[in-house]
């Protein structure tokens, strides 16, 4: 039987993408299609079971609280999830236990084993930042990929007990060293011409290691986007990240 699908945010870069990946997926069925204007109650008349949420950190809320209370599975792309959202979606999945809610700062699988490889080395130097540039219509930075890249960092060196990050800065330009995210600088670009590219730095007294990601087209989002879908329906409760569908 095919997974009734539907995506919110279908008309953007990602919804459109993610709309041609399920279309061709042979056990999946695309059932709606909304966007701007749209009524979520099509989410029920349309028999989903599985909601691809790409909208904006504005909007997600909502379309989450309508979702999980209809007792329709969601997938989240959206960005800006920090930690009070998260707490909000974990008691919404409370009151709806049946229901699974996977939320991905990244779906491209190159993406996530490139989070999980800055985590393992950082163990291993004394210094760490990183880069994040995205096209300048991303609504949030730093940019949840990077977010989420800082926090297993930090996660990392917290567990091996390294000691802070040496930083004898003493004046600056207000932002000249980045935005901290525990305690890990994250530097934000916003240039056209971009699509979602990472570079993780780490630094140590002699040498300096460089862990990038790039995504070149929207199309290599879809392995996880489908991965994902496929997996919600098994997974009641809420699923932070894609590294736990993936076996590394």
């Amino acid at each position: 039987m095919k997974i009734k699908v539907a995506v919110l945010g279908a008309k953007g870069r990602m919804g459109t993408e993610s709309v041609k990946a399920i279309s061709a997926a042979d056990d999946l069925e695309l059932v709606a299609s909304l966007d701007l204007g749209d009524s979520l109650d099509l989410l029920k008349s349309s028999g989903a079971k599985v909601v691809l949420d790409f909208t904006h950190p504005d909007s997600v809320m909502k379309n989450l609280e309508y979702a999980i209370n209809s007792g329709i599975n969601v997938v989240v792309g959206t960005t800006g999830f920090d930690s009070k959202k998260i707490e909000e979606v974990k008691a919404l999945l409370a009151k709806n236990p049946q229901v699974g809610a996977i939320i991905a700062p990244n779906f491209g699988l190159g993406a996530v084993l490139m989070m999980q490889f800055a985590a393992k080395a950082a163990t291993y130097f004394e210094s760490v930042e990183i880069i994040e540039l995205h096209h300048p219509e991303k609504a949030d930075a730093p940019s949840g990929t990077a977010t989420r890249t800082a926090e297993l960092i930090s996660d990392a060196r917290a567990k091996a007990k390294k000691s802070a990050m040496p930083d004898k800065t003493s004046s600056g330009l207000a932002g000249a060293r980045g935005a901290k995210v525990s305690d890990v600088p994250i530097h934000s670009v916003r240039l056209r011409g971009l699509v979602a590219h990472q570079e993780v730095l780490l630094g140590d007294q002699g040498e300096t290691l460089s862990i990038r990601h790039d995504s070149i087209d929207r199309s290599g989002f879809m392995p996880g986007v489908l991965l994902a879908i496929r997996s919600v329906s098994t997974r009641p409760g809420l699923t932070f990240g894609l590294e736990n569908l993936m076996e590394i």
